[in-house]
């Protein structure tokens, strides 16, 4: 056997090894383009790198050229698969140099703008064989030039993270592919040390074979340590996270205000729609950020990709519909749509998957389209008793400054009921009975307090505008998480069937746990050629139906209350290790130090658990600061009876910060599938705020709350 030096070639095994290690990783993007789109570009990307290894191995005189001949060949088997329409009779082209430097540099962040799976378009998906074939000849160089094997990981581990930033793995999945790169690296050690000869030649191969088992075994546990500490129910975080589309700085009139407009020219078509789904309305845009004076959406689009699944909060069966749909409409950046999207052909929009909202920024003349979308299957006597989804992003939202006679005026319309499905029908009925929707030419206009002041308290008299934005706001005040659409009624299924202005209708939409955004009619608008309502408008109508008279509505069954919970898990908390000392004298010393850091790893430790177990924590970390400071607490007391219980002894701040924490416990309560991660946020930031204004108390009562013990058993 030759010695390998610095500058010679590689034995076969160990360059299979590296090339894996180095193109492996790139199969984790599976979840963002699937599987197959992968498969080709990668396996050309081992393809090739192993077929220029091998030849320099046979003629060294390739040797000084391998790495341009990896990225060289590399890339052509590239262009070929993925941007051969960019070609001209297979040869590149300026267009081809353009795609590829767009795969460079914007080809990742599209895939982070795109809901995934992500179409397989070379625009998108370039990057990721990109990286590979970078981290391949990395690799294989490196291998043959340094004389430490296990460096020649590292690209691969570089993709890898690449990867992981992209779509975390957790749970067994994350055990398996931990595993498989142990494998691989216990390989390369081993076909390393049983191919290298010097002066320890015969040594050698018993050394990898050593190095094998533990490598295996840090693979294995680091696995399950991560496991652990990351379980696979916890949220993985993404990159993509915090990546949208951008939307161009174009000014558009909102749908809201034009709807008076629309209603004044109903025989003017607005689109045409062929289906046999039983279609009660198309949305073109959601509402629910609102100032007091006006309503906007808080749109966070992203690029539309092959398929959506159905929204994460609607755990009930969904059947999948579909329409083709022929807007005229000149202008406008808003498409018609469905609030649970599956997919669009014929274009390509951006989508906000939490409203279903489409839209194509700078649009400038009609379009035609085949949408498919969700729709939720839920029976009648479930989605009456259903709570609300206290998860909803946009549940409580901004209702502004508060007129006057407002809030009374909310309450009486539920009769002081708790926040519930049935609670948004008894809303709904109290808008329908003593109010009228208005028609004719003199029809109101508006959405701000002002006119909305005057359509509850005086006239009682509005379009679906004023209806709709009423209801959301007396929702918003009573604890119900609800948004303002705005679209136009449809007339079931069909062909070519033709919407028209005077079909436009504003309506709230509450969220329900379970079945997600459920389409509410407080100004019992009409369907537009009185077809009976079907699919999820069906059943809510017949909730309708069954609500009870307004003086037999009762509160639904309250579920446990968490507080028990949370005293349960308080009765195993182990206090974090603190170091013990033999002497007497250390015992003062970890008792000054090992206190309030006990406090603050319990209070990170609550602040870190997943869902409504985040907001427990946080009001068992609210009670036990309180306790701390001399305040009394019994058993069963809520969060209001603690802040009543507060009020004689601290700051006022403290007060307000319980009053917070007990709105955000009381929507926690009421969401089978827990609060959003915004709500947990709320919950700790009224934690913050009760802590700052206990800081205001004297210094001797603050020591002596930092000091104490028996907060910190139960």
């Amino acid at each position: 056997m030759t010695r390998v030096t610095p500058e010679g070639p590689a034995r076969t095994v160990p360059v299979l090894s590296v090339l894996l290690a180095a193109v492996g990783p790139g199969l984790l993007f599976a979840p963002v383009f699937g599987f197959t789109p992968l498969l080709v570009p990668l396996g050309l990307v081992v393809v090739t790198g192993f077929a220029v290894a091998e030849a320099c191995r046979r003629w060294s005189a390739l040797v000084p050229w391998r790495a341009l001949l990896m990225l060289f060949l590399g890339l052509v088997a590239l262009v070929e698969t993925l941007l051969f329409p960019t070609t001209t009779g297979g040869l590149p082209t300026g267009e081809t140099i353009r795609a590829l430097s767009a795969g460079l540099t914007e080809s990742w962040q599209l895939t982070l703008q795109s809901t995934w799976p992500a179409r397989s378009d070379a625009e998108l998906l370039l990057f990721v064989p990109l990286a590979a074939l970078a981290a391949s000849v990395l690799a294989v160089e490196l291998l043959a030039r340094l004389p430490w094997p296990l460096v020649a990981m590292l690209p691969g581990l570089a993709v890898l993270g690449l990867s992981q930033a992209y779509v975390a793995l957790t749970g067994l999945t994350a055990m398996l592919v931990a595993v498989g790169f142990a494998v691989v690296v216990a390989v390369l050690l081993t076909s390393t040390g049983a191919s290298t000869a010097g002066p320890r030649t015969a040594r050698r191969p018993l050394v990898a074979l050593v190095m094998t088992v533990p490598t295996l075994v840090l693979g294995v546990g680091g696995a399950l340590v991560g496991m652990a500490l990351d379980p696979a129910e916890r949220p993985a975080y993404s990159l993509r996270d915090k990546h949208f589309a951008p939307l161009p700085p174009e000014r558009v009139a909102s749908p809201l205000d034009e709807l008076t407009e629309r209603l004044q020219h109903a025989d003017d078509e607005v689109f045409t729609y062929s289906t046999d789904a039983p279609v009660d309305r198309w949305r073109l845009v959601v509402l629910d950020q609102f100032n007091g004076v006006t309503w906007t959406p808080s749109v966070q689009p992203r690029r539309l990709g092959t398929a959506l699944p159905p929204a994460p909060s609607v755990t009930v069966p969904a059947s999948e519909h579909s329409a083709h749909i022929e807007y005229s409409e000149p202008e406008g950046p808003w498409l018609p749509s469905q609030a649970l999207p599956a997919s669009v052909t014929g274009l390509a929009p951006l989508v906000d998957e939490t409203s279903g909202t489409l839209i194509v920024p700078g649009r400038d003349g009609p379009v035609s389209y085949d949408l498919s979308w969700w729709e939720p299957t839920v029976a009648a006597d479930v989605l009456g008793g259903a709570a609300i989804d206290g998860s909803a992003r946009t549940g409580f939202g901004g209702v502004g400054e508060v007129p006057d006679g407002i809030a009374e005026l909310a309450r009486e319309a539920v009769h002081n009921t708790r926040p519930a499905f049935q609670t948004a029908l008894v809303l709904e009925r109290y808008l329908r009975e003593n109010y009228t929707l208005a028609t004719g030419e003199d029809l109101p206009s508006g959405s701000g307090w002002p006119q909305l002041k005057t359509f509850l308290l005086d006239t009682k008299r509005g379009t679906t505008e004023q209806f709709a934005t009423a209801y959301v706001v007396l929702a918003r005040m009573i604890g119900l998480p609800a948004r303002v659409a705005v679209g136009y009624r449809a007339s079931g299924a069909g062909e070519d069937i033709v919407v028209r202005g005077g079909d436009v209708l504003a309506w709230p939409e509450v969220a329900v746990e379970g079945v997600g955004w459920v389409p509410l009619d407080p100004a019992g608008a009409p369907s537009g050629t009185g077809s009976k309502a079907k699919g999820l408008a069906e059943v809510t109508a017949k909730a309708r139906e069954n609500l009870p008279p307004p003086e037999d509505v009762r509160d639904p069954q309250l579920r446990e209350d968490p507080a028990s919970e949370e005293d349960a898990d308080a009765g195993g908390f182990s206090v974090p290790v603190v170091p013990i000392l033999v002497a007497v004298a250390a015992l003062v010393a970890v008792w000054l130090l090992g206190v309030p850091l006990a406090w603050t790893a319990r209070g990170w430790l609550r602040h870190r658990r997943p869902g409504a177990r985040s907001v427990v924590g946080a009001w068992a970390e609210a009670r036990d600061r309180l306790r701390a400071h001399g305040v009394p607490f019994t058993a069963g007391m809520t969060v209001r009876d603690m802040a009543g219980a507060a009020g004689p002894l601290v700051d006022q701040s403290v007060v307000t910060g319980l009053h917070e924490l007990a709105r955000t416990v009381d929507t926690t309560m009421w969401s089978r599938n827990g609060p959003a991660q915004s709500t947990a946020d709320e919950a700790w930031s009224a934690v913050r705020e009760v802590r700052r204004g206990l800081s205001r108390r004297p210094w001797r009562a603050r020591l002596r709350a930092a000091l104490t013990l028996r907060t910190l058993f139960l």
